[in-house]
């Protein structure tokens, strides 16, 4: 029974031992690793902005087409508490901020019912309407817009 205690022992001291022994290694080796981006994780590192927005209406290519966003939303706040495109394009702003109306469609209920304010169906834009860059294509695309 004591040889048995005594091998239990050597066998759970021999991989911690082991586990030690890289762990002290690896806090050895971080000082000379060098990370992919040249900088400390908390350094800033600027970016090229290689991509602009493309300012101004863009013609659609199908019917049915959502518009797409003629002017940048990255710092739009669009969720469950509020929307800011709605500060511009709801029909009870739009007029005063020279915006395109929503469409009457985004204030109809699933059950096809007139409401006075945005549909919570049509509330997250972005599902449809998308702001358009100058990137180039990431694959080739041989698409022709409908007549």
């Amino acid at each position: 029974m004591k040889k048995l205690g005594l091998i239990g022992v050597l066998m759970l001291s021999v991989p911690l031992a082991l586990g030690g022994f890289a762990l002290a290694q690896q806090a050895a080796d971080n000082e000379r690793v060098e990370t992919l981006r040249g900088a400390a994780v908390d350094e800033h590192v600027a970016v090229e902005d290689i991509f602009h927005q493309n300012e101004g209406r863009v013609s659609r290519n199908y019917r049915q087409q959502p518009p797409l966003v003629p002017h940048k939303i990255d710092q739009y706040q669009i969720d469950l508490a509020a929307n800011e495109c709605l500060a511009c394009h709801d029909w009870t702003n739009a007029g005063e901020r020279r915006a395109p109306t929503l469409s009457m469609t985004h204030y109809l209920d699933r059950d096809g019912h007139q409401l006075d304010s945005v549909s919570g169906t049509r509330w997250f834009c972005n599902q449809c309407h998308v702001p358009q860059v100058n990137a180039p294509a990431l694959v080739e695309n041989t698409f022709e817009p409908s007549n």
